[in-house]
């Protein structure tokens, strides 16, 4: 009797197992049979990729980066809305494809046979290789690899460190070879210290050494120092409609004035603006605009040369700017921001509706830091945020704290944080929640507005 009864609790216990199993396996392949047919009934797309000045990053409250363009573009081409998810490492995003917690890879993932055994590689395939940085202007200008012997070149540990050990090797020993395991300087930091100076040296990818000689017009990065590696988006292997989908748009772009227009924005067009000399210092003038400068200054309660070196470093007063990334006019706003701030179209370039405009903004941003009681030091979090975007720079105050500095001070304590905005362990935080950005932009951009400020009030009176 007691046997009976211990095998019936056994039997029990093994079907409510295997009706368990049998429930969960079912769910994963329902998750497993998103096709196009099934994406296009639900009305989205959810779109795997990484932080990165190329792939995809917040910029003053906008989303941007080279592969989330194309993603929203092929989005738009299905009918349906992108979701973006974005992965930690491209293990991560491999494995959140294979479970079906996306449907498809937007980055320019590598094709090696580990993951060709498991996904399907479609739309562009983008050859990528390593490349040598270097200075236009160094008189110790490498040519070609066989070159690099007795030259000091510096590199982040991985594939740049590992390819550089072997070149060393293949050419018999002689590189100089300086690790930089430091966790605060990325690959985009060591080509930023090629174009000042501070090194002669560097390795990078060419597409993100591309992306950076549109901020370092100075660099050199015509060197190939690996073999080629190709790369491109990624599907899981049993949606073969979705993959063909994404093969016959990219075809259909590539002489498309979409694609050349993005390429150029990210890969060729200048990020930074020449800046001229004060109007007229006899006139007392600093610009044509000093009058709407004064008017709307006083609103924010601000020194209205302020207002004007902010304009300075923003455009150059030039009411026809329009920058990369899209931001318009004199003051320089984001085309939703413009919006928000009651510019209405066509009315982005009016030197008065963009300063107006701005200032409403900043008024709104000052809000936001209200927790800052010295107003100098809350004019520094609101140029910041101006710049960056009040979520990174809310970041890098949750970062401060977190080690122990002071979330309110910039200087020498939220600043050092917005630099390591681009550092993956630091953007990767779970106190984080904007993401990858690249922070040494908005760093330089608080001490250049302040010091044109300084400048200005030296030199004009008020």
């Amino acid at each position: 009797m007691i046997n009976k009864w211990i095998i019936l609790c056994l039997v029990t216990c093994l079907s409510l197992f295997t009706l368990g199993c049998s429930k969960k396996d079912k769910q994963a392949d329902k998750n497993m049979q998103y096709d196009l047919p099934q994406i296009k009934k639900r009305g989205k797309i959810t779109v795997l990729t990484l932080n990165s000045s190329l792939s995809y990053f917040r910029y003053r409250g906008e989303e941007m980066g080279f592969q989330y363009e194309l993603a929203k573009e092929f989005a738009k081409s299905l009918g349906v809305k992108l979701d973006i998810k974005v992965a930690k490492s491209n293990d991560e995003m491999f494995k959140m494809l294979k479970s079906g917690k996306g449907d498809i890879i937007a980055y320019n993932f590598p094709v090696t046979k580990e993951y060709k055994d498991s996904i399907n590689f479609c739309g562009e395939e983008v050859i990528s290789h390593q490349v040598l940085v270097q200075r236009k202007d160094n008189e110790n200008e490498v040519k070609n690899v066989t070159e690099l012997i007795g030259k000091e070149i510096y590199v982040k540990p991985g594939k740049h460190y590992d390819r550089l050990v072997n070149l060393d090797k293949e050419l018999g020993g002689g590189i100089k070879i300086h690790r930089v395991d430091n966790d605060s300087v990325t690959e985009e930091d060591l080509i930023m210290q090629v174009s000042s100076g501070k090194i002669d040296f560097a390795i990078s990818d060419d597409n993100l050494a591309k992306f950076n000689k549109t901020y370092y017009p100075n660099i050199l990065i015509d060197v190939p120092v690996s073999f080629d590696q190709r790369a491109s988006w990624a599907v899981r292997k049993n949606t073969p409609l979705l993959e063909k989908a994404a093969n016959e748009w990219h075809q259909k772009i590539v002489d498309a004035s979409f694609y050349t227009n993005l390429l150029s924005r990210y890969f060729e067009q200048s990020k930074t603006y020449q800046h001229g000399s004060i109007l007229s210092l006899k006139d007392g003038k600093i610009s044509h605009f000093d009058k709407l400068f004064k008017k709307y200054a006083k609103g924010i309660g601000w020194d209205w040369r302020l207002l004007a070196a902010l304009a300075y470093i923003e455009s150059n007063f030039n009411t026809g700017a329009v920058s990369w990334a899209g931001a318009q006019g004199m003051m320089q706003l984001m085309p939703s921001t413009a919006r928000k701030m009651g510019i209405l179209p066509g009315k982005e370039h009016d030197a008065e509706e963009s300063i107006k405009a701005a200032t409403k903004y900043i008024k709104i941003t000052d809000r936001k830091f209200s927790k800052i009681k010295d107003p100098k030091e809350r004019v520094k979090f609101i140029l910041a945020a101006y710049n960056a975007g009040a979520g990174h720079v809310i970041d890098a105050m949750a970062l401060a704290k977190k080690y122990g500095k002071n979330g309110y001070k910039w200087d020498n304590n939220v600043a050092e944080f917005i630099l390591l905005k681009s550092n993956e362990e630091y953007y990767n935080d779970p106190v984080c929640k904007s993401g990858y950005f690249r922070g040494k932009d908005t760093y330089n951009f608080v001490i250049n507005v302040l010091e044109a400020a300084e400048s200005y009030k030296k030199k004009i009176k008020h």
